[in-house]
């Protein structure tokens, strides 16, 4: 008998699973929840509404009627926005652009030919003197192994010129860069 009894009572709740309860009484629940969900908006406006909108999208998820339901999309309708941070649903202006580094604009006057490199170094070293009474001042130059004697006026090496000998230094001219150097005139 109690076998029986829980065999009758599974049929009942199967049947009642299978067919739903009607047109009548879903309308009026979606309605009851309508008004208590557009009640609790006009009064708080926060957590009330959002059990209110849980009811109403539980009870519709219940029963698949494709009917429309002025009802619900009413209740919908009436929600607000409330999120923290930026509005998606309202015109902002663009965050600004980050700013590109400007770099200065090449100097657009030519520049033309590189300017001429130095002139090289005099390698001439002083080597020592030569005096006689009564003749101009020589001196003895050396290039790497080559040994020079010239006074003032003369052209060493075919190069160099000898423009002024001085006691402490003798000033030597390049020819071909015409560039003027000042030699010290001391032994080692």
């Amino acid at each position: 008998m109690a076998a029986g009894a829980l065999g009758l009572l599974a049929v009942v709740r199967v049947g009642f699973m299978i067919w739903p309860s009607g047109p009548a009484v879903a309308p009026a629940a979606a309605s009851s929840s309508v008004t208590t969900s557009s009640s609790t908006s006009s009064s708080s406006g926060r957590a009330p509404e959002s059990k209110a909108n849980a009811k109403l999208v539980a009870s519709a998820d219940m029963s698949l009627d494709p009917t429309l339901r002025l009802q619900l999309l009413l209740a919908v309708e009436g929600i607000n926005y409330g999120g923290s941070g930026r509005n998606i649903f309202v015109e902002q202006p663009d965050a600004p652009p980050i700013p590109i580094p400007i770099q200065p604009p090449a100097d657009p006057t030519p520049q033309g030919p590189p300017p001429p490199p130095p002139p090289p170094n005099i390698n001439l070293k002083f080597f020592g003197f030569a005096n006689k009474a009564g003749e101009p001042k020589r001196i003895f130059l050396s290039e790497n192994e080559d040994v020079f004697i010239a006074a003032e006026g003369d052209i060493v090496n075919r190069r160099y010129k000898v423009i002024h000998i001085n006691p402490s230094s003798a000033e030597i001219e390049d020819v071909l860069y015409n560039h003027s150097q000042s030699i010290p005139l001391s032994q080692n």
